[in-house]
Order: structure tokens, then C-alpha cells, then sequence
């Protein structure tokens, strides 16, 4: 078991708008841990965009989506926010009451927190793995089949069967091949999506033999669950062979869902989060949603309309994480006190 993390906020989502608030929640002293079903921040900026203008950001005639998470990572710096990348939180259990709200979180790969208050800024949903459509796959996941790799240790010395031809896969091909006691990279056909100088590390790999690489698609896995023993792959041709394996790696990208918020009781309307407009509190006291994950009356799914709801919601939590504490709205230009937070005190 591990131990309680215990914290003013979790933040669900590493995006933009739960970077933002970060930095609001820190002008206000309360501490923020975020959880992130991605293995990096940056949400949907970092993971569908990163190279992509966006021209609606106050202050930033234009900016990419990399360019913006780079500068909001800047931005909150001086309150050291704490990342669980790589997981989903996957239960909420209500401690408190709705004048005093008090949560625990548990993430799929047991993180437990508990916080005075939650900020769902999880976007459209959580991103899920694609998983490939073979019978049975469930059986194998978690011993033998696997949608990221959280720790390479857990891969050493084994037979190691990549599948895909985009970023994740190739480098994860080469950062896989030192450790594994095989690994062989499979994919429908030999032109990859992923950065040259990876295509051609992988490629090198191959000609000195350190590596094998096949063309084809995932027709079956072999096995009795949960272990897995080989994957059966298809050519063009129609014709099977047999990968042998003890690890199947399906990068096939990533889809957009709800995920285990659906299960939270908020009164949901269309799969989004209904809130007030007044600090874009949900149905259940001490849990809030800002981005496109909530609904109003009004909504707009812009980034800037995230960041504003994020500074609304952080001044209601501040009632919560201090009920004692008069809150005094201040400006960071003319607050000295802001100003020794932010770094930049005279």
C-alpha cells in the first residue's frame, strides 16, 4: 500500500487550463498535486498540436501548443506543483461534508491522495489507448499486454513485440531494445510517421541484427491468459506467422472518453460536467470543473475561457482550504506579497 498524499487540491488534467490553475490556487498559498493520464503535461497542446499555431491567446499574437505549455510550465515554477504523470484517477470517495468537503482519490496504479478539493480539467475526457481489435485482448492486459510503459525495468529481459508507426512506437522501439532479451517492431507498412533520426536509429538497429522488424497487422495472440507466449500476425497477402513474445506493446494512438468522471454522481449532460457560472462548482460541493470538461449556459470551449474559470474556482477553494482565513483580493502588480510568491519582488 502506498502512502497518503495529502494535499489542498488535485487537479485532474495537465493541460492548459490545469496548469493555469495552478499558478491562481498558488497566488492563494494552496497546494496543488495533478494527475495525468499522459506521460507528459501539456494535454491536448503537447499531445494532438504541439507544432500547431494558436492565435486566441491573450498577449500572444500567435504561439504553438508546445510554446504555450512551455510557458505556463515557466509561469507556475515558484509553487511547485507535484505531477503523477502516466495515471488515471480511477476512484473518488467523499470524507467530508459539503461545508467542509474532504476527498479521497485513488489512482489505476494506486496513488491515494486526500485533499479539500478537486479541479477537473480533464479537456474533452480522459485520452484512452486504441486498443487493437483481437479477441481476448483483455485477458493479457497487464502481464502481457501493455499501453505504455510507465517503467522500463518492468520490461528487462523480455521479448519485447512493438506494434505501430508513429512517435510512441519507434521510440520506444529504441529506448526498449537495450533491455529487452528481443524486440521486434511490427508494422503494416515500411514508412513510418515518426522523427527521421528515430526511423533511422531503429533502422540501424535492424541491419546490425540487434533488432527484428516485420510488416503486418495483429491477427491473434496466443497463450492461456494471462500469460502471453506469441502474437499471430497477417501480411497483405492474407497469409500468418507467428511473432514470439512475452510483451505486446499496441501504440495505435489515443481516443478521447469520459472515462471512470462519468461514475462521480455530477448530474452530466452530454458526457460534460454541468457548473455554476459563479465558481464553476459541479453538483457535489468541493469539486470543480473548468475547460471543456463543463457546461453553462454560454460555454465557449476556448483555452482563455478555461483560465478564467480556473481563477473563479480557486478563490471559492480558498474558502475551503482556509474557512478561517479572510480572503483580500490583491493584484500581482501592485501586490508585494504576490510579488515575493511569484519571485519577482523587489
Amino acid at each position: 500500500m502506498s502512502e497518503t498524499i495529502e494535499t489542498d487540491v488535485v487537479i485532474v488534467g495537465a493541460g492548459p487550463v490545469g496548469l493555469f490553475a495552478v499558478f491562481e490556487l498558488g497566488l492563494l498559498d494552496i497546494e496543488a498535486h495533478l494527475v495525468d493520464i499522459l506521460p507528459k503535461i501539456g494535454g491536448q497542446c503537447a499531445e494532438l498540436y504541439p507544432e500547431k499555431p494558436i492565435y486566441d491567446i491573450p498577449g500572444f499574437p500567435t504561439v504553438t501548443g508546445q510554446g504555450l505549455i512551455d510557458n505556463l510550465t515557466k509561469q507556475i515554477e515558484p509553487f511547485g506543483p507535484t505531477f503523477h504523470l502516466g495515471e488515471m484517477v480511477a476512484g473518488v470517495e467523499t470524507l467530508g461534508t459539503p461545508e467542509a468537503p474532504r476527498f479521497r482519490l485513488t489512482t489505476d496504479v494506486g496513488t491515494t491522495f486526500e485533499c479539500k478539493a478537486i479541479v477537473i480539467a480533464a479537456g474533452g475526457g480522459s485520452f484512452l489507448p486504441k486498443k487493437p481489435p483481437v479477441e481476448n485482448i483483455g485477458a493479457y492486459e497487464g502481464t502481457g499486454v501493455f499501453y505504455a510503459v510507465r517503467r522500463i525495468e518492468a520490461f528487462r529481459g523480455k521479448r519485447i513485440l512493438v506494434v505501430g508507426g508513429g512517435d510512441s512506437a519507434l521510440d520506444w522501439t529504441v529506448n526498449l531494445q537495450p533491455v529487452a532479451e528481443r524486440l521486434t517492431l511490427m508494422h503494416r507498412r515500411d514508412a513510418f510517421r515518426a522523427a527521421p533520426d528515430t526511423v533511422n536509429k531503429m533502422r540501424a538497429l535492424v541491419a546490425a541484427g540487434e533488432m527484428d522488424m516485420h510488416l503486418g497487422q495483429i491477427a491473434g495472440l496466443e497463450g492461456t491468459p494471462p500469460r502471453l507466449e506469441a502474437v499471430v500476425a497477417k501480411r497483405d497477402d492474407g497469409s500468418t506467422f507467428e511473432i514470439p513474445c512475452d510483451v505486446l506493446l499496441p501504440f495505435f494512438g489515443l481516443t478521447m472518453k469520459l472515462g471512470p468522471i462519468a461514475d462521480w454522481g455530477l448530474n452530466l449532460e452530454e458526457q460534460l460536467v454541468p457548473v455554476d457560472t459563479e465558481k464553476f462548482e459541479t453538483s457535489t460541493p468541493g469539486i470543480f470543473a473548468i475547460g471543456d470538461i463543463n457546461t453553462y449556459p454560454g460555454k465557449l470551449k476556448l483555452i482563455l475561457s478555461g483560465f478564467h474559470e480556473g481563477a473563479l474556482a480557486a478563490q471559492r477553494i480558498h474558502r475551503y482550504v482556509y474557512p478561517d482565513k479572510r480572503l483580500t483580493f490583491q493584484y500581482t502588480t501592485s501586490s508585494s506579497s504576490l510579488q515575493k510568491k511569484l519571485g519577482v519582488a523587489a
